[in-house]
């Protein structure tokens, strides 16, 4: 429970190291937050709809209008914490914080393509969109796969171990 809420604790701190403890019991407190917005909305809604009254659907629309003003409040206030821990879980592997960016870089290749769709290139638009889509699918899972590797042990150059593991010299 204590690395669910630690980046919470360490809240805009973009450097330093966190083990995947952390980053992990982060999205899962994130996964469980959105759960419960998500039964929320759907009890408010199921209910008013079961009763097959307009007005209480009515009603019910302005419940849910809250609840997603409510779900954007909290997700506007836990970005922050999100994309720090992300970037200290990319420290301890030895990584720079930019590669959070990376899945979003191949984008560019949609919009060319997409543009010049638009404008009324044949072929070349949509296979630059899908070269961008496939790179953005591909930079996603490198990025999740870094989530998931162990940390350099000992400092690196962003700081000490967090697991305060020592890299032990043999014969030094």
């Amino acid at each position: 429970m204590e690395y669910m809420f630690m980046p919470l604790k360490r809240y805009a701190e973009f450097s330093g190291r966190s083990r995947r403890m952390e980053y992990w019991m982060w999205f899962v407190f994130l996964v469980l937050l959105y759960i419960a917005f998500w039964v929320l909305a759907m009890v408010i809604g199921g209910a008013a709809l079961m009763t097959g009254d307009p007005r209480a659907a009515m009603a019910a629309g302005g419940g849910m209008m809250i609840i997603g003003a409510l779900f954007f409040l909290i997700w506007l206030a836990l970005l922050i914490p999100g994309i720090a821990v992300g970037v200290r879980r990319l420290h301890d592997t030895d990584r720079t914080g930019w590669w959070l960016l990376a899945p979003i870089a191949p984008y560019i290749l949609v919009w060319i393509g997409a543009a010049m769709a638009i404008s009324g290139s044949t072929g070349i638009g949509g296979i630059l969109s899908l070269i961008g889509m496939l790179g953005a699918v591909v930079l996603g899972i490198t990025l999740i796969v870094f989530m998931f590797l162990d940390g350099t042990k000992g400092p690196n150059r962003y700081g000490p171990d967090p697991k305060g593991r020592a890299d032990a010299q043999v014969f030094a």
